[in-house]
């Protein structure tokens, strides 16, 4: 399976459908990673940070998208 995000919602999107196909809390999958589950809650509802709508304008300016793709499970 494979996602294309153009901008933070679709990316937003993209992670809580990971993470709940893999069963996993926000607030385990923000300890695991290192981050406020409130940052993760803003990041799956659309909402952005500066650094990441700068990046997001970069890849619009240079006509480029960004794609995530699932690894398979071992």
């Amino acid at each position: 399976m494979e996602y294309r995000v153009y901008d933070a919602s679709a990316i937003g999107a993209a992670i809580r459908d990971l993470r709940r196909a893999k069963g996993v809390s926000q607030a385990s999958l923000a300890m695991a990673v290192g981050i406020n589950r409130t940052y993760l809650s803003n990041l799956e509802q659309g909402r952005f940070s500066e650094q990441l709508g700068r990046l997001f304008s970069i890849f619009r300016q240079l006509g480029a998208q960004v794609a995530l793709t699932i690894e398979e499970d071992e």
